[in-house]
């Protein structure tokens, strides 16, 4: 029996693409589990799920290989332990074609322990990049990370309050503003703001 697994790393995101291939590859709607978590670990319940509905003979179908853990080792330890079981593996968008169901395909094999490794050599470049992009916005002045939600006017007043020598105790009353909000929108005092400047705003 083929079982299904379908799989995206937040609630927001959508497993509609997913499950119509699953559908369209004959899997019945209650052979299939999904889950909406990350794959960074193997404790997710739609997975688990899967895992104790296969039986010896099965084939686990997932869309793509990743669907099933972020790592080379997991997703390796995971087929590993699927195979002892009689249990196959068979994805349906990559492209190298993956059913480890198939024991006597060597390029079978190969292609899975390829896509395994292109995959996450990807998400280390995903990962590097995004680091060396905020690198480089802070290296400019830039803010990286979510927009800001500060109003703008309550600022725009701590700002005057602060350039007519209002220490920050007082700029934290009158605006509403928090201490921490103020250190991160606000830029620090030039040195000639004398000793009375506080913590450097």
């Amino acid at each position: 029996m083929d079982i299904g697994y379908a799989r995206v790393s937040t609630a927001k995101q959508d497993l509609t693409r997913q499950l119509d291939a699953l559908a369209a590859a004959g899997i019945k709607e209650d052979h299939i589990f999904v889950d909406k978590k990350s794959g960074a670990t193997t404790a997710r319940a739609g997975l688990q799920a899967a895992l104790t509905h296969a039986r010896d003979g099965d084939v686990l179908v997932v869309h793509t290989l990743d669907r099933l853990g972020r790592t080379v080792r997991d997703t390796l330890n995971l087929v590993h332990e699927l195979k002892e079981r009689g249990v196959g593996v068979r994805t349906l968008a990559d492209p190298l074609a993956i059913d480890t169901a198939e024991p006597d395909s060597p390029m079978a094999q190969l292609a899975f322990v390829m896509l395994a490794l292109f995959g996450q050599m990807e998400r280390t470049y995903s990962t590097e990049r995004a680091a060396h992009a905020r690198a480089v916005a802070t290296a400019n002045g830039r803010r990286t990370g979510r927009p800001s939600v500060v109003d703008a006017d309550k600022l725009e007043h701590a700002v005057l309050l602060r350039a007519s020598g209002s220490p920050i105790r007082e700029i934290t009353a009158k605006t509403g503003l928090k201490r921490t909000t103020l250190y991160r929108h606000l830029p620090p005092r030039p040195p000639s703001a004398g000793p009375g400047a506080d913590c450097g705003l």
